[in-house]
Formats: C-alpha cells, structure tokens, sequence
C-alpha cells in the first residue's frame, strides 16, 4: 500500500482515533473532509458482541435505506410464465429461466442482485457455486426468493442493503454518497442500525453494539460513541 496522500494526512488531522462522538458531529466532520474527483461512497462498519462462529449467533438481513445508495442497481430476475412479463414490467435488466441460468453458468454476470421466484429455485440452487462466492445467491429470509416479483426488483433497484456479520464479527453496510448531505445520511444509518438491532439473535449476550466506525471510500474512519444506538 501507498503512503497516505496529502489530502489524506489533512483529513486525517480532523480527525482523533481515540474519541468516540455523535453520529452528529461524525456527519460533520465528515462533510468537512477535502472532496474527491468522484461521489464517493459512505460506509459504516458496526462490531457485534457476538460469536460468529457460534451458529445460533448468525446475523443476517435486509433494508430498504429511507433515501437508497445513490447507485443503478442492475438486478437479474429468474421467473417463468408470467412471472417474465411482471419483472420486465418492473423495470429489472435480465429475466429468464433456463436460459438465464445457461449464461450465468457461462460465465455471464452483468448484474448486481438475483431475484428468483420459488419455483426456480431448483434451477437457481444449481448456480451456488458461481452465486455463492459473490453473495448473489437469493435467500427467502432477504426478500429474494418471492412470487411478488414486482415489490422485490422495485426494493432492489431503490437500494434495499442486505447485510451480514464476517468471521470478526463486523458488518460492513454502504449507506449512500457523500453527495447526499448529513441529513440523508443519517437517515440512512439510522434505518441500517434499527434493523441490524432488530436482527440481534437471542442468544447475545452482553453488549450487542460494541462499535461503529463512518468513513467514505477515500477517508479516514470516524469513530463513534455505540452507546447512542
């Protein structure tokens, strides 16, 4: 890795890696770095008191952002019948059935997210191995295995995040653009956190939220007070 940029050392010095602030003053601050020659993305890391190795202590979900993640979603949709026309209608990028399934087993993967009705999922499961590793794989607990096509492809396309916790515990969630201003933003991480807290399993015990770190693709990281969530 490079030595840290000049731009990057100024920000750097806004910043102190041992106070813990408001998601107030860390929007703030924030707002304050230098700019970038691209609309960079915001992301949050949050640490979780939980054993992930522990299987009853699994993380796992979806949200739909108040404001989206400032970002086209190309989404592919596995239907049959008229299930087609309803993704086509719905505004999706690709729909098909066994034909899609062929490209994709091909190597074709010009999409973001994977919708597939429940009747396709016999067709799908055969694609684990080339949809797992890139966590594309549709899941029923995330609102991607569905009959209402429509609903699903429109929460996809309007920015619905799904999430889940690494081997350290973490989740790693983008929450939109530094373009869209504190105020969005913090919507945004709000309607992240309440539905990481809401996916807390019950076997965690003691502090769940232990920290949150702010940062955008080019910035440092801001630390958070956990406390506040």
């Amino acid at each position: 890795m490079g030595r840290p940029g000049k731009r990057y050392k100024k920000d750097f010095e806004k910043t102190d890696p041992q106070e813990r602030v408001s998601l107030d003053k860390a929007l703030a601050t924030l707002e304050g770095f230098g700019k970038t020659k691209f609309d960079e993305t915001v992301d949050i890391a949050i640490r979780l008191g939980i054993d992930p190795k522990q299987t009853d202590q699994g993380v796992r979900g979806a949200v739909s952002l108040p404001h989206g993640i400032g970002k086209k979603v190309r989404v592919a949709v596995f239907a049959k019948g008229e299930k087609l026309a309803e993704a086509e209608k719905a505004g999706a990028d690709v729909f098909g059935g066994d034909d899609l399934a062929e490209r994709v087993q091909g190597g074709w993967m010009e999409f973001d997210k994977v919708i597939a009705t429940p009747d396709m999922m016999g067709t799908v499961g055969k694609l684990g191995k080339v949809l797992g590793p890139r966590g594309l794989m549709p899941n029923p607990k995330l609102g991607t295995v569905t009959f209402d096509v429509a609903k699903a492809v429109a929460e996809q396309k309007a920015g619905k995040v799904e999430f889940r916790i690494d081997k350290a515990a973490i989740v790693h969630a983008p929450v939109g653009k530094r373009s869209f201003g504190s105020a969005k933003l913090k919507d945004n991480i709000l309607a992240l956190i309440e539905a990481v807290n809401k996916a807390k399993p019950a076997a965690a015990k003691g502090t769940y939220i232990r920290s949150v770190a702010l940062s955008a693709t080019m910035s440092p990281g801001i630390r958070l007070d956990a406390s506040q969530f």
